[in-house]
């Protein structure tokens, strides 16, 4: 086992289970720093634990590798993850339309997203930072967003696409929460609700209907907003007539977002029903903040294959080129 490929597992694990952004911020960095090091001081364990970004549990991880173990916070980590039944969907997925970087609230660089999703064998990644009114989550202006968009497709390869999108907010009256012109260059488009998730069902109803009336809508992201679990607390489910809204999913080839986050498990059992019933597409997406979360897919496949939803109906399981070709409608 190599040191730095031990952190970043230790960090990957952390980010899965959603534990705290610093702590697997910390052993990432951690990496980073054994990494430039010259190999002589890797080594040198007086110069290894001076090295700024390199503190005491860290330092162990290191030394325990270099003593030709592995690291005992790895094989407890390890140990704490609770493996998905084998999903055979999951196996049918080719890649993630959601996904978040540095630029708003994910907690590292386009570049580690991009290896994180390569190493899991995606063929594509969308990159959808949010867009500006989530000011919590420092959403992209348009000339942010303007700056990103090369710097997302300059990272494509021959095996890994990566897509430039935008997780933008609905907005109270189901406008979008960016320039539509920009909007329109890009390859994916996420629309969430993010506030006044609790107004009423007729008013909720109309916003989701007019957003996903927008020709540049690929997805309906987390459409009820609901939080199951996790450090966040609970929320109930947003209020709206479902057949209503995914009616109009279907009319305009938007796809209903299945959310692989264990704590949103977003929509409901019930709904996917509802969805299906009314001939949607689906997403299965990870809603990744960090590259250990865009595994968090395994959830969602399951969630898709227990509730019967047909692989062929899952945009997610289409290659690039199909994908690319429904996105622009």
């Amino acid at each position: 086992m190599d040191a730095v490929d031990a952190l970043i597992e230790i960090a990957a694990l952390l980010e899965r289970e959603r534990a705290s952004r610093y702590r697997a911020k910390a052993f990432r960095q951690a990496a980073a720093v054994l990494a430039a090091l010259p190999e002589q001081t890797r080594w040198d364990a007086d110069a290894l634990r001076a090295q700024r970004g390199i503190g005491a549990s860290t330092f162990e991880v290191i030394q325990q590798v270099q003593r030709g173990g592995v690291p005992d916070y790895l094989i407890q980590l390890r140990a704490s993850v609770s493996p998905e039944r084998e999903s055979e969907l999951r196996g049918r997925l080719r890649g993630d339309l959601h996904s978040h970087t540095e630029w708003s609230d994910g907690t590292t660089p386009i570049e580690s997203m991009v290896s994180a999703a390569a190493a899991l064998g995606h063929r594509y990644l969308a990159i959808t930072d949010h867009s500006p009114r989530l000011r919590v989550a420092r959403g992209l202006s348009a000339e942010r967003l303007r700056e990103q968009i090369p710097l997302v497709r300059e990272q494509s390869t021959p095996d890994l696409t990566v897509l430039a999108g935008i997780e933008v907010d609905i907005l109270d009256d189901g406008s979008l929460d960016q320039n539509p012109s920009l909007l329109a260059e890009l390859d994916i488009v996420v629309a969430s609700a993010h506030s006044k998730l609790r107004m009423p069902a007729d008013a909720m109803t109309r916003r989701l209907v007019a957003a996903v009336g927008d020709s540049v809508v690929n997805v309906l992201g987390h459409c009820t907003g609901r939080l199951v679990q996790g450090e966040r607390g609970t929320r109930p489910p947003s209020s709206f007539d479902a057949r209503a809204v995914f009616a109009a999913c279907a009319e305009n080839g938007v796809a209903v977002e299945i959310n692989s986050r264990p704590e949103r498990q977003d929509p409901p059992d019930e709904l996917i029903g509802v969805a299906m019933a009314e001939g949607c597409l689906f997403a299965i997406d990870s809603d990744a903040h960090a590259p250990g979360q865009l595994s968090l897919l395994d959830h969602g496949a399951q969630r898709a294959e227990a509730a019967g939803v047909p692989a062929e109906r899952i945009v997610t399981t289409w290659g690039v080129e199909r994908l690319r070709a429904w996105a622009r409608g």
